[in-house]
């Protein structure tokens, strides 16, 4: 294989990677297009959290921070 033959290679698999990877960009966009329409980075994030501990740990969360607050 001479150097001609190695350069007509290189760009045939350039061209070929290059066709994959602007496919892969735009099923990319296609399939993400949901999480735009979020501002944070954890969109799984309760957003009210003394809400949340005060209705799943409740006293056992207060407890636990009366007991810090006295530590300091």
């Amino acid at each position: 294989m001479n150097q001609k033959d190695r350069l007509a290679l290189i760009r045939k698999t350039s061209k070929k990677f290059t066709k994959k990877l602007k496919r892969n960009q735009r099923v990319r966009k296609t399939e993400t297009k949901s999480f735009d329409k979020y501002d944070t980075d954890n969109i799984n994030a309760w957003t009210d959290a003394p809400k949340y501990v005060d209705e799943y740990y409740g006293d056992r969360a207060r407890a636990q921070e009366s007991y810090e607050r006295d530590w300091d």
